[in-house]
């Protein structure tokens, strides 16, 4: 495959003058959320909270400890039997008093999540938007419920089946959609009827506490606890608490494992959505064009820090020149900047110098391998995390780049010769979380769709996301559903009641 593709890329675009995203008064307490209220940790010790596109101190958050998670624990399992007893109407009506908060305060928690990721303001806004249909979902579903009926399956026995709570939670969410991904377990948790721990991202966790601020006269004290701080000791301690139910992680494959292991012991359930290394399958009647704009999206969206990422293009060789240069078209026309440099920004910075220098060592190193550089390649200059967005090709099957998550702003490119390789190709990684298909025939969409290891599979589309289906993956990216009634499913627990009415 061959591209004649000017490999320049326009840098980093600056607010025009020092504009804040933040206000001091705009952020939340730094401290603990424990049964209804900010409180101090059991240490002095603070973490540092980095803007990544200035790399400034914005905030500093406690470094919680065991000490810390206990007495959330507590606070929680002193408020379940409460919250558990209240009607699906009662809780449902809370969840859409919750979502009402959402809305009236969408600037503020857009904006502190972009100061606090980098993420465009476009991207952080549509967060909210999605947090707040997320509880308006649930807030309806958990209202019709449905299950098996009840009936006598066995002579003179009528069968009863109940839905129960669990009871507390142990969550812990991810630092590339903080709010998102904590509403994405918050919700369903609170509509089935439980109470949760959770602890945020430390390097990401102000619109978590935000939200535990700005909901705290909505919710009964205890059904909602924020504990800060790093996996170890905190995540860990919520794996193994004997007094939690279940342990709910969306985080890296490492962080799945461990956290597993941990909740063994107890032999308390687990939900892992865990990473992602989606395939792209263009074959040779695909809308070229259409695939290469939503690749523009899909495969750069938050920066290319999104799990379900179009980052992996498998294209028939008869078209693969052709698409590339449709690609890169569309990846060199991308406006990367800081949040507050317009409302065009696509493209922010990665979320942490740790994280930049692992994307930038993946870049590096498949330079190194031969694999070519279309466009990007590399860092942008400073200050801030930022790295080009990038396509890369000429890269050979089973090579790092194209096996392993980078979570950035990266796409590669693969070419295939008929549909059995494509398949097989797509299906060889670790992970199994999304995938899509690129095709005009609506026979081979069908037949390509089944047979590819993905939790979700997309059609002449990619990343497009709704409350009322599932999103969870296979293999590597974990088990366990988020968004949906699955949701439901799994922060709840069947009870088989049979009652013997023989006379």
């Amino acid at each position: 495959m061959t591209t004649s593709a000017d490999l320049t890329t326009a840098g980093v675009r600056r607010a025009a003058q020092a504009r804040p995203l933040i206000a001091e008064a705009d952020l939340p307490p730094a401290r603990h959320f424990v049964d209804g209220a900010f409180v101090e940790g059991s240490t002095e010790r603070v973490i540092d909270v980095v803007d990544p596109s200035s790399e400034a101190v914005i905030a500093r958050i406690p470094e919680g400890t065991a000490e810390d998670v206990d007495r959330a624990v507590a606070a929680a399992v002193a408020a379940k039997n409460e919250w558990a007893g209240r009607l699906p109407r009662e809780r449902s009506e809370l969840l859409h008093a919750i979502a009402d908060r959402l809305v009236e305060n969408t600037e503020l928690f857009s904006r502190l999540e972009s100061a606090n990721t980098g993420k465009p303001l476009a991207v952080s806004t549509d967060d909210v938007g999605q947090a707040v249909d997320t509880f308006r979902f649930m807030a309806g579903a958990v209202r019709a419920t449905t299950s098996l009926a009840a009936g006598d399956y066995a002579e003179n026995h009528l069968s009863v089946i109940l839905r129960e709570p669990l009871g507390v939670i142990g969550v812990i969410t991810p630092w590339n959609y903080p709010l998102l991904m904590a509403v994405w377990k918050i919700a369903p948790i609170l509509a089935a009827g439980n109470t949760l721990v959770i602890k945020p991202s430390e390097q990401t966790p102000l619109t978590t506490l935000k939200f535990a601020e700005l909901v705290a006269d909505l919710l009964p004290p205890g059904v909602l606890n924020v504990v800060n701080g790093y996996g170890s000791p905190v995540g860990a301690r919520l794996a193994e608490h004997p007094d939690l139910n279940m342990i709910a992680l969306t985080g890296s494959v490492n962080s799945g494992r461990a956290v597993a292991r941990a909740a063994a012991d107890t032999l308390k359930r687990v939900h892992l959505e865990l990473g992602g290394k989606a395939p792209v399958v263009v074959f040779p009647d695909a809308d070229l064009t259409a695939a290469a704009s939503a690749l523009r999206v899909a495969g750069f969206w938050n920066s290319g820090q999104e799990c379900g990422a179009a980052c992996r293009v498998l294209v028939h060789e008869s078209v693969a020149e052709r698409f590339v240069g449709q690609l890169v078209g569309e990846v060199q026309a991308l406006v990367v900047g800081e949040p507050q440099a317009g409302e065009d920004v696509e493209v922010g910075p990665m979320v942490s110098k740790a994280h930049f220098d692992r994307v930038t060592g993946y870049l590096e190193r498949a330079k190194k391998d031969g694999v070519r550089v279309a466009t990007g390649g590399g860092a942008l200059d400073g200050p801030g995390y930022f790295v080009a967005p990038t396509v890369l090709v000429d890269v050979p099957e089973g090579a790092e780049a194209a096996r392993e998550e980078i979570f950035g702003p990266v796409i590669t490119v693969e070419t295939f010769t008929d549909e059995d390789e494509a398949v097989r190709r797509a299906n060889d990684v670790p992970l199994g979380l999304s995938a899509s298909v690129w095709t005009e025939n609506a026979r081979r969409s069908h037949d390509i769709a089944a047979r590819l290891d993905f939790g979700t599979v997309w059609v002449n589309s990619h990343l497009v996301l709704a409350s009322e289906v599932p999103w969870g993956g296979f293999k590597g990216s974990g088990y366990g559903r988020d968004l949906s009634i699955y949701a439901l499913d799994d922060y709840s627990r069947t009870k088989h009641v049979m009652h013997n009415h023989e006379r």
